[in-house]
């Protein structure tokens, strides 16, 4: 049996310090690689939910969404039907949102329209990873909001079907899902890189 590594100091953390969910988020989960299609497809909802929200608000709902949209499995929740957006939008475990929800169910359906192609969400995703920084970024200022790399990769989604995934949300999602590392340098914790 492993030990977990020790928990950051107190106050040295990018972001998270308030809170025990966030922390853990941070110290676990953001800036760590995700692959695999039901995971991505999971971060992309979840990053489009969170849009003018705060993400500890996505955090705590996050149960409830892998719950209702069935951990995010492509097939399930392509085969989603408006009665299913209406079961959706009277549930206030979630974030209720109409155009989000109906987002996700369209990006289960552009993915499995990718696999028929013979392609993977995983691997167009990933193919928008810039080459890693030499050194961490020192402040918050010296992190972008969107990147060259991030409009691409929103483009390159929009173009096989996905919606509510423009450049901004593309590069939280860079951020969330390892292709770039934005802890800061003065952060303890180490993603370990791609």
């Amino acid at each position: 049996m492993t030990t977990p590594p020790p928990a950051p100091p107190a106050a040295a953390r990018c972001f998270g310090d308030d809170d025990p969910l966030y922390a853990a988020y941070h110290d676990t989960e953001w800036g760590v690689p995700v692959h695999g299609e039901a995971e991505l497809l999971e971060r992309i909802a979840l990053e489009g939910f969170q849009s003018g929200l705060s993400w500890l608000t996505v955090l705590k709902k996050r149960p409830a969404f892998r719950e209702l949209f069935h951990g995010f499995d492509p097939q399930r929740v392509a085969a989603f039907t408006g009665d299913d957006v209406e079961r959706l939008l009277g549930d206030a475990r979630i974030i209720r949102n109409r155009q989000k929800i109906e987002a996700t169910v369209g990006n289960a359906r552009a993915l499995l329209a990718l696999h028929a192609e013979g392609r993977t969400l995983d691997e167009l995703f990933w193919s928008f990873a810039p080459p890693s920084r030499a050194e961490r970024v020192a402040t918050w200022q010296d992190v972008p909001a969107t990147t060259p790399e991030s409009a691409a990769l929103a483009k390159a989604l929009k173009a096989v079907g996905f919606r509510f995934f423009g450049p901004t949300t593309a590069y939280a999602a860079m951020q969330a899902c390892g292709l770039v590392d934005d802890h800061l340098a003065t952060c303890p914790v180490v993603t370990g890189g791609r």
